[in-house]
């Protein structure tokens, strides 16, 4: 095997090797022949399809698949041997068509001399689940499940309101023509502060007339910054209705036998594991901005730094997209706007694995069971989810990278000079 490596900037390497061409038809053959044994085709009895058939059925598809797998597996190696770090996927193009010689251009890890976590200082958050918590969380759920009974009185917070209003401001109606329906629940915000407060007290079918000040960026360009007169008038209001937490209440939510106790335990279980995932959260992005700000002059591989950057973009393409809202084509440097984040990102990532590297940690598969068991047990069939992740070798990448970046992070904090500082629960999962 011919291989020749040069650099083609500080970061970027391009490689240059060829594949014996027996080599190619080796593995070609040997391919054909396996599938020959067991290849069903109309006509032939099975492992009796002549090998010409077999070759002009699957040849070309075969040939591809093995060329693939040679060409990764030349290049792997040959990365071995030349004690190459890459940063990033490499691209590996045909040097020109029909021969076995191929180019590939690739970044290498940046040399980040010195790394000493003792130097950084890390603030560790910590926080427990208390009862009161748990109350608080019985309580959101009896607000999930409310019902509203219509009432004869005037508004209050918290009551259902239904009404109609129409807005004044100079010679400027909104609606042109009659009013607008609206809903809403007093104290959720739901509409603009002013309006919102001044709906508790109001009578059903009086018009009231509410001075609203309008936002700057306000949709409506002829209400923006401007203070109106809001016309309203409710039509009916109702109050809530909350559900006793029974037996029949606590079954509504999974527990079997009804059991209070049991009910608690299970929230308590349920609140612990999205308590761990918030300080785990904030302690990646504590020792992250620490390694960041301390190795911020270090060059990063370019492309993977812009690869970062798009993948941002079009995450946050798809939030807008599953909020309802169409977000329209992006200009073609749109990314550019998140290339300081995704350095951030790229600058953590490629420490924490160098830490990884410099210290021999390796992925610890009881957390990664632990860390499968937790995701799992927030579904109705966890053991479905189990056997999903087991039988799906990209899902169960993505796991064991998220556990072994968990295990590094975690490792960094325990020996950088670090304080600890108690959040309450409500604290902790805010951020």
């Amino acid at each position: 095997m011919q291989v020749s490596v040069e650099s083609t900037s500080n970061l970027e390497r391009r490689m240059n090797f060829s594949l014996p061409a027996e080599q190619l038809e080796s593995g070609v053959s040997g391919r054909l022949r396996e599938i020959a044994r067991t290849a069903k085709m109309k006509g032939f009895r099975p492992g009796k399809v002549p090998a010409k058939v077999i070759e002009q059925r699957y040849g070309e598809q075969v040939k591809a698949e093995v060329l693939g797998g040679l060409v990764r597996q030349t290049f792997d190696s040959a990365v071995r041997e030349h004690d190459l770090r890459l940063a990033g996927n490499p691209r590996i193009d045909r040097a020109s068509e029909g021969d076995l010689d191929f180019v590939a251009t690739f970044e290498v890890v940046p040399d980040f001399g010195d790394v000493d976590v003792a130097k950084l200082t890390v603030v560790r958050n910590t926080a427990e689940v208390t009862d009161a918590d748990i109350d608080q969380m019985i309580e959101n759920l009896r607000q999930q499940r409310r019902t509203w009974n219509k009432v004869e009185r005037a508004a209050k917070e918290g009551d259902l309101v239904a009404g109609s209003l129409w807005t004044q401001v100079e010679d400027f109606r909104q609606p042109a023509e009659g009013v607008e329906q609206f809903t809403t629940v007093i104290g959720s915000a739901q509409l603009l502060p002013a309006l919102e407060n001044a709906l508790a007290g109001l009578e059903i079918g009086v018009e009231t007339v509410i001075d609203v000040a309008f936002p700057e960026n306000w949709r409506q360009p002829q209400l923006a910054g401007k203070t109106a007169s809001v016309h309203v008038t409710l039509a009916q209001v109702s109050e809530p209705v909350l559900p006793d937490v029974d037996a029949a209440f606590v079954k509504s939510f999974g527990v079997r036998s009804g059991d209070k106790d049991k009910f608690r335990d299970d929230i308590r279980s349920n609140l612990e594991r999205e308590l761990k995932g918030a300080l785990m959260g904030r302690l990646r992005r504590e020792v992250g901005e620490q390694l960041t700000s301390t190795y911020a002059h270090v060059e990063l591989p370019p492309r993977l730094v812009e690869n970062e950057a798009r993948a941002m973009l079009a995450q946050q393409l798809e939030q807008i997209r599953r909020g309802g809202r169409d977000p329209g084509q992006p200009p073609a440097n749109a990314h550019e706007a998140f290339l300081e984040p995704a350095r951030k990102r790229v600058l953590a990532g490629l420490l924490v694995g160098e830490v990884a590297r410099r210290h021999d940690l390796r992925l610890d598969p009881k957390r990664v069971n632990e860390t499968l068991r937790l995701i799992a047990s927030t579904y109705e069939q966890p053991e479905q989810v189990i056997e999903m992740y087991r039988n799906d070798p990209q899902l169960m990448q993505g796991l064991q990278g998220r556990v072994m970046e968990e295990q590094v992070i975690d490792w960094i904090a325990e020996r950088a000079q670090h304080t600890e500082t108690p959040l309450s629960f409500q604290e902790a999962i805010r951020g």
